[in-house]
C-alpha cells in the first residue's frame, strides 16, 4: 500500500486542484474495492479443480472407451470432494452465514454473484449425483434396495447433464471478476473466463494423472490426460501474455510489481515450466519420465494457485489506484 501511495500522482505546488482531481482523486480510491481475502482464493482454486475434474470425467464417459473408466471414477469423486468446501469458504468470506442464505432466496440474472451462487448449487447437485452413482457402482454403499435404484439412473445421462454446470464452474470465476468495475478485471473481461477455464483444465488433468494409480490401461490414460494438460497450458500461457499486454502500464501495474506481480510471474513461469517438463519427458530415458511428469503436474497445480492469488489481490490493488480507474473511464489504452 505504501508503494502504491508513493506512486500515485501528488499535487505540485501551485498546481490547480482541478488537475489533481482529474489525475489522482486526491490520492483516494474512486471505487469501492473488493474485500476478498484468502478464503476466496482457495474457493477459486477448488472450484476450478472441481469443474475441470467434472469436465474431464464427463468427456471420458461420453467419448472414451472402457480404458477411460479410471478417469470417470476418480474425476467424479474428486469433483464432488473439491466442491464441498465451496459454500463454507463463501460463508467465511461473507462473515455472516445468513448472507449466503439470503442469496439463495432470489435469482437475479443480472447479478454475476447471484448467478454464480446458483451455478455452484447446480454443480454441487450434479457432482453429488455422479459421485453417488459411482459409489453405488463401486460397491461402496452396499447392496440395499436404495442402491439398486441409484444404479438404475442412466450413467451417460448423468455425465451429459454434468457438462454444462462443470464448464460453468470451471470458468465463471473469471467471468465474475470481469463483470466488476475493478480496472484490472474490467480491462480483461473477455480474457479472464477462458484463462480460468484453461487453468482449471490443466490443474484437473494434472491432479487426475497423479491419482489414476495402476492398471492395464494406465499408460494410455496418462497420455490422454497429458495431452489435455499440454493443450490447456498452451492456452493458459497465451492468455496470461494477453492479459499482461492488454492491461497496459497503469491498469496492469498490480500484476507487474510487488507480491502480486511476483505471483503473476510465478503463474506464467509455472505454466511454461510444466509444459517444458512434459516435452522433455518425451525424449529422456523411460526411467526418468515418471519423475518429470509428476513434477510437471505439481508445478501446473501450483501455477493455478498463483494465478488466482495474483488476480484476486491484484484486483484489490487496482481498485485502490484512482489513476487506473480514470484510465478505464476515459477509454485510454496505457
Amino acid at each position: 500500500m505504501a508503494e502504491l501511495r508513493r506512486w500515485q500522482h501528488r499535487r505540485a505546488p501551485g498546481e490547480p486542484v482541478s488537475a489533481e482531481t482529474r489525475e489522482s482523486y486526491y490520492g483516494l480510491p474512486v471505487i469501492h474495492g473488493p474485500h476478498w481475502r484468502w478464503p476466496i482464493v482457495f474457493y477459486f482454486v477448488l472450484g476450478g479443480l472441481a469443474g475441470g475434474s467434472a469436465v474431464l470425467a464427463a468427456a471420458a464417459r461420453l467419448v472414451g472407451g472402457r480404458w477411460a473408466r479410471s478417469v470417470v471414477r476418480i474425476g467424479r469423486y474428486l469433483a464432488f470432494l473439491a466442491v464441498l468446501p465451496g459454500p463454507l469458504l463463501l460463508i467465511v468470506d461473507l462473515g455472516r452465514p445468513e448472507r449466503f442464505h439470503h442469496m439463495l432466496r432470489v435469482v437475479k440474472l443480472r447479478s454475476p454473484m447471484s448467478v454464480g451462487v446458483w451455478g455452484l448449487v447446480g454443480f454441487t447437485a450434479s457432482a453429488f449425483l455422479n459421485a453417488l452413482w459411482q459409489a453405488a457402482e463401486d460397491g461402496l454403499l452396499g447392496r440395499r434396495g436404495v442402491v439398486r435404484c441409484i444404479r438404475r439412473l442412466p450413467d451417460r445421462g448423468l455425465a451429459a447433464m454434468s457438462l454444462l454446470p462443470a464448464f460453468f464452474l470451471a470458468g465463471y470465476t473469471g467471468v465474475l471478476l470481469g463483470a466488476t468495475a475493478v480496472p484490472l478485471w474490467a480491462r480483461n473481461a473477455l480474457r479472464l473466463g477462458p484463462l480460468f477455464l484453461c487453468s482449471a483444465l490443466s490443474s484437473a488433468a494434472a491432479a487426475l494423472s497423479l491419482l489414476v494409480g495402476s492398471g492395464p490401461d494406465v499408460q494410455r490414460v496418462r497420455r490422454a490426460l497429458e495431452r489435455v494438460e499440454q493443450v490447456a497450458l498452451v492456452g493458459e500461457l497465451a492468455l496470461l501474455e494477453a492479459v499482461q499486454r492488454g492491461s497496459g502500464d497503469v491498469v496492469g501495474r498490480p500484476i507487474t510489481v510487488g507480491l502480486e506481480g511476483r505471483a503473476y510471474a510465478g503463474a506464467r513461469a509455472s505454466a511454461g515450466l510444466a509444459l517444458g517438463l512434459h516435452l522433455l519427458a518425451r525424449v529422456v530415458p523411460r526411467r526418468c519420465r515418471t519423475v518429470l511428469r509428476v513434477l510437471a503436474a505439481l508445478v501446473a497445480f501450483g501455477g493455478a494457485f498463483l494465478l488466482r492469488a495474483a488476480m484476486v489481490f491484484g484486483g484489490r490493488c487496482s481498485a485502490e489506484d484512482p489513476r487506473a480507474t480514470f484510465v478505464m473511464t476515459r477509454g485510454e489504452r496505457h
